[in-house]
């Protein structure tokens, strides 16, 4: 069970307004490279910013970029917009995205550095793996516990205590811990499933 098991709920959520773009002409790919540069923009604004009041636009922007991820794949599958090129950039902007988001909480020096390089890395390993199913024939998977949308609620819970101002570190590396314990377990499952 992983937040992304509430993705048909919140696309009904989005539908109109998916509706509205498709009319305007536009497509997934402007979608998902605006999405890919505004969290790049986002995480290096929080990254280089000295304020911790920054850290609370994260929770809010990754519930944005959550449901601008859902558009895109919505308009490309409900309004005939698929293509090749579409999928690459889907699969490739995710992994920059989220690796410009986390990386803003480098800047804090209360939070194990090998640590959330590790969340990272492993982050990024856990979308490849899940990749990697289609190689075998099989459907994408998503399986978690810790899919890039429980990562979401996670950094986001993170930035809003950053914001205010708690910086015991044990809190930190203890959650980081355990998103990086969940995140090898999520890599063994999309392996097992992959294959």
């Amino acid at each position: 069970m992983t937040i992304y098991d509430l993705k048909p709920q919140f696309q009904n959520l989005l539908r109109p307004i998916v509706r509205l773009l498709a009319k305007s002409g536009v497509t997934p790919n402007q979608v998902t490279v605006a999405t890919c540069l505004f969290s790049v923009l986002i995480g290096l604004l929080v990254l280089t910013s000295g304020h911790a009041k920054a850290f609370f636009v994260l929770p809010v922007f990754f519930f944005i970029r959550m449901a601008f991820n859902a558009i895109d794949g919505m308009l490309a599958k409900e309004h005939n917009m698929q293509s090749k090129l579409g999928a690459v950039l889907n699969e490739m902007t995710d992994v920059v995205s989220d690796g410009f988001l986390y990386y803003a909480f480098t800047a804090l020096p209360f939070i194990s550095q090998p640590l959330l390089h590790f969340v990272i890395f492993f982050a990024a390993v856990s979308e490849l793996t899940g990749l990697a199913a289609v190689l075998n024939g099989k459907p994408r998977v998503y399986a978690g516990p810790s899919g890039k949308s429980d990562r979401a609620f996670i950094f986001g819970f993170l930035g809003i205590l950053v914001g205010l101002n708690l910086t015991t570190p044990g809190v930190y590396n203890s959650i980081l811990g355990i998103v990086a314990a969940l995140l090898l377990l999520t890599i063994a499952n999309r392996t097992k499933k992959a294959i």
